[in-house]
């Protein structure tokens, strides 16, 4: 793996529930989804995180008189044919730690779950195509890949999943619903959904499938727009990217609608090379907060200006499947007029996981930053705000309506040419 982009992936907010064939190896090594790996992170134990962190502090006003009672009571009184080893009660323990957070984003995987999660992005096991997150509680679909099982199968950003299989998913972790949605390559899966707009619960069988996430789409439209479809900020979608504005120019096109609806993210460092095609050398693009713990970090463009002196009009198109990564790139090329935002809130992904592995084969992935756009909006808090509202309805869908691009399109023709 290219060894800029090996640390920080920050695109989902859930593991993907696919298993990722990528031809250019994405996922090689230890970078995982939804996480950045940390390069001094050591298998020490579950206090011992940071090979540079000092040695851990036992809070001195922390009374743990209570845990050892109700440890102690449990093995007196608890009646079971099976009780809980005390590792599993430890882990458990563990679990509850980490829950207090209040982040859906930040877990513990016993051994069985990190594993799980290893072999998602290594390609052992197949599953749906989408992303999914916790929001207002509920097991969300943030967004699907298109041309996978999960978009073919009609599942829609922002459906409820209140069901996998048999199983209700309100008293599910979310590894545990991602846990249960994977699965064996040709095997079935039923999700319940619940979908804005749709009275009755909807359930929808989906063929699980080895996933490979695309990057981009662009072509020349007979009106002379250009339109470039990212799906992804992976490895590879700096260099397809500089191809298809290339492609733009070269055609004689001044007019541009780049479309981030359903983008759930990739690489941090694919979406600020991309802002480099719009943005001199050294403009902010996003600041990386880590609260009071560190100095907020600032991720810069570093050339590859390829629009410089180019004279054109463009809107970007985002919704609510799009997240973090995409996030990023619209809110910093908002923030300096380069264009407008048309379509729906995105989805406000905009925090970084780090996966650290300990030391009794078990990890914990948890938050470390927030992302906030080069003016100081935090994408976590709400998402990103279009400049102009276009709501494409369940019907629009139904009819293969797209009103969000036909208003892009109408403001486009409205401009006169450079």
């Amino acid at each position: 793996m290219n060894q800029k982009y090996s640390h920080t992936l920050i695109a989902f907010s859930a593991i993907f529930i696919i298993v990722v064939s990528f031809s250019a190896g994405v996922f090689a090594g230890k970078t995982s989804v939804a996480t950045k790996t940390s390069e001094n992170s050591v298998e020490l134990g579950i206090f011992d995180l940071f090979v540079n962190d000092p040695p851990p502090q036992i809070p001195e006003d922390v009374d743990l008189d209570t845990f050892w009672h109700v440890w102690n009571l449990i093995n007196e009184k608890y009646v079971t044919s099976e009780m809980p080893t005390d590792e599993e009660k430890i882990w458990g323990a563990i679990d509850g730690l980490v829950s207090s957070l209040d982040d859906p984003y930040s877990t513990f995987l016993v051994p069985v779950e990190a594993k799980q999660f290893e072999e998602d992005v290594s390609g052992s096991f197949g599953g749906v195509g989408m992303e999914v997150g916790i929001q207002d509680n509920i097991l969300s679909v943030i967004s699907p890949l298109k041309n996978t099982p999960a978009d073919k199968a009609g599942i829609l950003s922002g459906d409820k999943i209140i069901q996998v299989d048999e199983t209700p998913t309100y008293d599910l972790s979310l590894n545990e619903a991602v846990g249960m949605i994977r699965g064996i390559k040709g095997t079935e899966v039923l999700l319940t959904i619940v979908r804005e707009g749709e009275e009755d619960v909807l359930e929808i069988p989906v063929i699980r499938d080895t996933i490979s996430i695309p990057v981009l789409e662009y072509r020349l439209r007979e009106d002379g727009i250009f339109v470039i479809e990212l799906y992804s900020f992976y490895e590879t979608a700096p260099s397809m990217f500089a191809r298809a504005i290339n492609e733009f120019k070269h055609s004689g096109s001044k007019k541009l609608i780049l479309d981030l609806r359903n983008n759930p993210g990739g690489f941090l460092e694919a979406s600020v090379d991309i802002a480099g095609t719009f943005l001199p050398k050294g403009k902010l693009v996003a600041r990386e907060s880590f609260g009071e713990s560190r100095s907020e970090l600032e991720h810069r463009t570093q050339g590859n200006f390829l629009l410089k002196d180019y004279n054109f009009d463009m809107v970007i198109l985002i919704n609510r499947g799009s997240a973090s990564a995409s996030e990023i790139l619209a809110g910093a090329l908002s923030e300096y007029d380069i264009a407008p935002l048309l379509g729906e809130q995105s989805f406000g992904k905009g925090s970084v996981q780090e996966l650290v592995d300990l030391s009794d084969g078990t990890s914990l992935k948890i938050t470390i930053a927030r992302w906030l756009t080069p003016e100081g909006v935090s994408i976590s808090d709400q998402g990103l705000a279009p400049d102009i509202e276009i709501e494409r309805t369940l019907e629009d869908f139904k009819e293969n309506r797209d009103p969000q691009i036909d208003k892009a399109i109408e403001i486009l023709h409205s401009k006169s040419s450079n």
